[in-house]
C-alpha cells in the first residue's frame, strides 16, 4: 500500500528590504529571529545559495525550530 504524504513543512520568501535595520528576519511561521550575525546555526541552517556573477540573488535557509525553508531575496549592491 502507498500513501501520498504531503509536504509537512512550509515554504516563505522574504524580501531583505522587510529585514530590521540590523539584517535580522522572523520565521513567518513561527517567529524565530535569524540574524545574519548568527553563525551558530543554533536558529537556522543555509541549504542554497544563489549567486549571478559575483552577487548573491537568493539565500535559502531551513528554521530550526518549525523546519519551514525560507528564502530570502531582494540583495542589491
Amino acid at each position: 500500500m502507498t500513501k501520498n504524504l504531503k509536504n509537512k513543512f512550509d515554504t516563505y520568501t522574504i524580501e531583505l528590504d522587510t529585514a530590521k535595520s540590523d539584517g535580522t528576519v522572523t520565521c513567518p511561521k513561527c517567529n524565530t529571529a535569524i540574524s545574519p550575525d548568527d553563525e551558530t546555526e543554533n536558529n537556522y541552517k543555509i541549504i542554497d545559495i544563489k549567486i549571478n556573477k559575483t552577487q548573491i540573488t537568493k539565500l535559502s535557509l531551513i528554521c530550526n525550530k518549525c523546519n519551514s525553508t525560507i528564502n530570502l531575496t531582494g540583495f542589491y549592491e
